[in-house]
């Protein structure tokens, strides 16, 4: 039997109002029940709870509802309905629809054929962001230990990575396949080689150099005309990077001395000498005797094993930049 019953037509069938405590508390004393429970047949709340904003100096902002275990969860929602949810959080006015903190600030546990343990819908911003503090974790992780994708995108572009100044945009541990194109934006395929430092009072190897190789396998600008010795031409001149880098040994070295991207296949810009003769579109290109420069090939018999490639665009005097198809023979 009831200790209260309340019953009402167009008003509360039943009302509590403290000015100093609970407005209505209720103790259960058994396992099986709670101590406060509602329930509505007819479609409307079981519960409803409605917090007031906090008045400065009196006390803490109300909350709608607010759980409390020591042992079990503080609010538990079970959904019966697929299209429903276990606990829903709407927030109209900019704040969060659910905010969770803890040893894990959001659990979900997909059940059933199809399930999902998360899912996040968004119309202006991202549908699920994950934001880490500590190095050694991901923002976003993502693991299946059953045969299933660890981490699965699909949109204009499935993943999209962008690396922080100094870091990677993607690591991966493993094989990599893939079945569509692989499209790079860089012009050539380079290979690093370690740089002779240069002597005192000369300049540094820059991009677009012609460069050789000396008796220790290490490059120096070309200095000489038909040099069978060349190996390149430095990346990254002009508009030109490299689409693909072999040998890369940390970071690329800075000052006279160190590591550079040298052009072994592609396009690359080309510092060229056509003050004995223009360069043209299609002339072959060799070493020159002025330092890091290529010049047009005339002597095929010379020029036999120093090809650096073909010229893509002309030069009719002086020095300058010609863009090269590099493909030494």
């Amino acid at each position: 039997m009831a200790q209260v019953h309340g019953t009402g037509q167009n008003e509360p069938g039943v009302l509590g109002q403290s000015e100093t405590e609970d407005g209505v508390l209720g103790f259960g004393t058994i396992p099986a029940k709670a101590g406060v429970a509602g329930a509505n047949d007819n479609g409307g709340n079981g519960v409803f709870g409605r917090g007031r904003v906090g008045v400065a100096g009196q006390g803490q902002d109300g909350n709608g509802v607010f759980g409390v275990s020591e042992s079990e969860d503080g609010v538990l929602g079970i959904g019966k309905i697929p299209a429903k949810s276990g606990v829903a959080g709407a927030n109209d006015n900019g704040g969060n629809g659910v905010f969770g903190r803890g040893h894990n600030g959001v659990f979900g546990d997909g059940r059933g054929p199809g399930g999902n343990g998360v899912v996040g819908v968004s119309e202006t911003g991202d549908g699920l962001l994950g934001i880490g503090k500590i190095a050694a974790k991901s923002g976003v992780a993502g693991v299946n230990d059953n045969g299933g994708n660890g981490l699965f995108g699909r949109g204009q572009n499935g993943v999209f990575a962008e690396g922080m100044p100094g870091g990677r945009a993607g690591v991966f541990v493993g094989d990599v396949e893939v079945t569509g194109d692989l499209i790079l934006t860089g012009g050539d395929v380079a290979e690093q080689f370690d740089v002779r430092p240069a002597p005192a009072g000369t300049r540094e190897v820059l991009p677009g150099t012609v460069v050789v190789l000396d008796e220790d396998g290490s490059l120096a600008p070309c200095a000489q005309q038909y040099d069978s010795c060349v190996a390149g031409v430095v990346s990254g001149a002009g508009d030109r990077v490299p689409a693909l880098v072999l040998d890369r040994r940390g970071r690329q070295g800075s000052g006279q001395s160190g590591r550079r991207d040298v052009a072994v296949m592609g396009k690359v810009w080309c510092r060229s000498d056509a003050s004995s003769r223009a360069i043209r579109v299609g002339d072959l290109l060799t070493t020159s005797s002025r330092p890091g420069h290529a010049m047009a090939a005339v002597d095929r018999d010379a020029a036999f094993g120093a090809v650096i490639g073909k010229a893509l665009t002309p030069l009719g005097s002086g020095t300058g930049l010609v863009l090269a198809l590099v493909g030494l023979a």
